[in-house]
């Protein structure tokens, strides 16, 4: 539908009627909410402007709704107790008034009191006042002297012990080296006796054939010059001696026999411990390797009595 300028004409028309009935409204409005004359009072005036609530905006009503709540006043502080009086100082008391006295007075004066013995006095006085630091320090001084005194008297008991021990160790050591010498003496003994024994029995064994006419036997090794393998069986003892190291388990004087075999000139093909044997696998052991160790054995001025295999009967000396 085309506009035309008569509707134009009624829209500006109509429009303007209707803002005259609106200024006419507010003009009423005014009107009627016109205040009454104010009464001057003393004092600057309270100004107030009654709002519509609908007709704020919504940040505004927001803004309202937020508002903090009123602050309640404080209660007032309860009033403080008044201090309660002080009590009164307490009053002096009445000076006592002399009184009569109830017994009567004497009727003579009474004895004069002795004058102090000077002498007495002087005792009192000459005795010296203890004075508690002099004291002390002599009871620190008199402590001292004990303490010295008994170091002293320890130190004099504990060389006394160390001099009685040392005494002891001495006397052990003298008593093993005696014991020693005795065991040694006592294997020296027993070896001068068997040498004698067998020079004894080769003596013996010379005059039994001078006497029945034999002639003396073959030199070599079917020879029996009782004597000499005597010296023989104790120059090889010597020599194993000489390489031996007793064991601490086989004692003095125990017996082994030694089973050598040898070439001539001494030198040894095998040595091994036979029957009867005292000594322990320690002392066997060290009987063997003492043999070997003293190849070449005694030959020379042996030849008769050497013999490829022989039996040594050794006792263990020192």
């Amino acid at each position: 539908m085309r506009e035309t300028r008569a509707d134009t004409v009624q829209a500006v028309v109509l429009a303007v009627l209707l803002h005259l009935m609106l200024f006419g409204l507010m003009i009423v409005g005014l009107w009627w909410t016109r205040e009454p004359q104010s009464i001057s009072a003393a004092g600057s005036p309270v100004e107030a402007e009654l709002v519509d609530a609908n007709a704020l905006s919504a940040a505004m009503r927001q803004t309202l709704s937020e508002r903090p709540e009123p602050v309640l006043p404080l209660p007032e502080p309860e009033p403080e107790p008044e201090p309660e009086p002080a009590a009164p100082p307490p009053q002096p008391e009445p000076e006592p008034r002399p009184q009569d006295a109830p017994v009567p007075p004497q009727p003579t004066p009474q004895e004069s009191i002795p004058e102090p013995d000077t002498v007495d006095q002087d005792e009192v006085v000459a005795e010296p006042t203890p004075n508690p630091a002099e004291e002390e320090a002599r009871l620190q001084e008199e402590k001292r002297r004990q303490e010295q005194i008994d170091l002293t008297e320890r130190q004099r008991q504990e060389e006394a012990e160390q001099k009685r021990r040392r005494a002891e160790q001495q006397a052990e050591r003298e008593r093993k080296l005696a014991e020693i010498r005795r065991e040694r003496e006592k294997a020296e003994r027993e070896r001068e006796l068997l040498e004698q024994r067998a020079r004894q029995l080769a003596e013996a064994r010379a005059a039994a054939d001078a006497a029945t006419g034999s002639a003396s036997p073959p030199p070599g090794n079917q020879g029996d010059d009782a004597g000499l393998r005597a010296r023989y069986a104790a120059a090889l003892t010597q020599a194993i001696r000489a390489k031996w190291t007793r064991p601490e388990t086989v004692p003095l004087g125990a017996r082994c026999t030694l089973v050598i075999r040898q070439l001539p000139g001494g030198e040894v093909m095998s040595a091994e411990v036979g029957s009867p044997c005292s000594y322990d696998e320690q002392g066997r052991r060290s009987i063997e390797a003492a043999v070997l160790k003293a190849q070449p054995l005694p030959y020379a001025g042996f030849e008769k009595v050497f013999a490829r295999e022989l039996r040594l009967n050794f006792v263990a000396q020192d």
